[in-house]
């Protein structure tokens, strides 16, 4: 199973900062899945590849979408 998931920013430090906030998610995975991370302009991309079971494929790409999710708060709310 693959996924690819793209959001676009305002700016390329709003990606940068998503982008960091969940790289270290690239490191540390389980056997059978594949996660990246990259930021190219005002977008970021994710790449997963699950070579398990669906549930963990599905789990994954939600803990990723709630990482991007609490780090554009925390970006949005520095902005103000």
């Amino acid at each position: 199973m693959e996924a690819r998931i793209a959001l676009s920013y305002k700016t390329i430090r709003e990606a940068e900062a998503v982008a960091k906030a969940v790289s270290p998610d690239n490191v540390k995975v389980p056997q059978g899945l594949f996660i990246k991370t990259t930021r190219q302009g005002r977008r970021v991309f994710t790449k997963i590849e699950c070579e398990t079971r669906l549930q963990t494929f599905v789990a994954t790409i939600d803990d990723l979408l709630s990482a991007v999710s609490v780090a554009e708060r925390t970006v949005f709310a520095v902005k103000v």
